[in-house]
């Protein structure tokens, strides 16, 4: 029953001797809350993200090393704060289990659950590649830059590594764990759930979601070029940047307004998408080109779908028949639901529990905000604007990500 340690890097490790570990009192004293010591690492380890090198090869690293900046951390930090009789600590020993597919994810949720000052161990799913392996590079690298009392704490209470799938070894990490963090899907979930936890233990789990987004034909209407151009680059980057897979990405496009001034915003949107793609010199592999076929031709075959439009190998648009009808399945990176609604109101009966990011353009604060008050929490945890649903925020899937890895203790006298 051993695991290997990614991060710290160091030897292969039996499991019962990582729990032990894990659960002992660091050098200079537990982790608490906002610890220095962590906001230290998590400083310079955000730095790594920002390298020019690095942010260029990987965007989506860049939006990570911002969400770690020293400001963000201090203002995420200042949510925290409590008046009265109650004073928060952390909940012990969390054990994450991210998702292979966006090989990202895990970092946002353990540097949360660190700020918060608990003791950490993470899955690093061995399929994991490109981005993942730049970050546990980026992690061992920035230790070796903190003080020694920092990087001693660093490496006493936050623990990466990777296993073969081990009913053994996750059921173990999942009985010492106070918090068990499960992202992937419903099937993960299940899997997950499968070991049991200790009585006073709970978890906090990421399933299946979906996503899409919305675009006002009269603000399209009303937008400057410039504009219209940066709304398709962020689409872009919310769309293509994890092949559509990540649950925030959008899978579906609909289009707020009138019919003739939809179908011309839609032309013209699709147009400029094309261009980022051939500006982004983005490549569709064969493989993925054959998946978007497949997809919208199955889609035309059970009915869902009016038309089909492909743009080379990078877009594959398909009108919905039927608005309430919705795929929300993964049909292939750059495939897009498309649809007209007369008013943000005729999506509300469309909504599941199950959606997650709403992506806007061209709408006002209060136009949203009365969609979403229509809902009444029924479904969407959250409207970004285009080229923002992919940035992470402390608040994830309706979830205080902060408070929900801290725990509240009263005291009166």
């Amino acid at each position: 029953m051993t695991l290997n340690q990614r991060f710290p890097l160091g030897d292969a490790i039996e499991v019962s001797s990582l729990v032990e570990e894990l659960r002992a009192e660091p050098v200079g004293g537990r982790l608490r809350v906002g610890d220095p010591r962590v906001v230290e690492f998590l400083t310079k380890f955000a730095r790594k993200l920002l390298a020019p090198a690095t942010a260029r090869r990987f965007p989506e690293l860049a939006s990570l090393g911002f969400f770690l900046r020293k400001g963000e951390i201090a203002k995420a930090l200042s949510t925290l704060e409590t008046s009265g009789d109650a004073l928060r600590f952390p909940r012990g020993l969390v054990f994450h289990v991210p998702p292979a597919n966006v090989d990202t994810i895990f970092v946002y949720s353990w540097a949360l659950s660190a700020l918060a000052g608990n003791h950490n161990v993470v899955r690093v799913s061995s399929r994991s590649a490109g981005a993942a392996e730049t970050v546990l590079e980026a992690l061992n690298a920035a230790l070796s830059e903190v003080d020694a009392e920092t990087a001693a704490a660093i490496t006493a209470t936050q623990r990466m590594v990777t296993y073969d799938r081990s009913d053994a070894i996750s059921g173990a990490l999942s009985v010492a764990a106070d918090l068990r963090v499960i992202w992937g899907g419903d099937a993960s979930v299940a899997a997950l759930r499968k070991y049991p936890l200790a009585p006073h233990a709970r978890d906090l789990t990421f399933p299946d979601r979906s996503s899409f987004a919305v675009a006002s034909v009269r603000g399209w209407q009303n937008a400057s070029e410039a504009e219209r151009r940066g709304a398709a680059e962020g689409f872009y980057n919310d769309s293509y940047w994890f092949d559509q897979a990540a649950c925030s990405s959008p899978r579906a496009v609909f289009w707020v307004g009138d019919e003739d001034g939809a179908r011309e915003a839609g032309q013209e949107f699709r147009k400029l998408l094309a261009e980022v793609l051939a500006t982004k010199q983005h490549v569709t592999e064969p493989a993925m080109a054959v998946q978007k076929r497949v997809s919208a031709y199955g889609a035309a075959v059970d009915g869902l779908v009016s038309g089909i439009e492909f743009q080379g190998n990078g877009i594959a648009t398909l009108e919905l028949a039927d608005p309430a009808i919705l795929p929300r399945e993964w049909l292939g990176a750059g495939t897009f639901a498309n649809a007209r609604v007369d008013t943000l109101s005729d999506l509300v009966p469309i909504v599941l529990r199950k959606d997650q990011t709403v992506g806007q353009f061209g709408f006002s604060k209060e136009e949203l905000t009365q969609f979403v008050t229509e809902l009444a929490g029924r479904g969407v945890d959250r409207v970004v604007p285009f080229g923002s649903a992919l940035t992470f925020s402390a608040i994830w899937d309706g979830y205080d990500l902060l408070t929900e890895f801290s725990r509240l203790v009263t005291v009166q006298a």
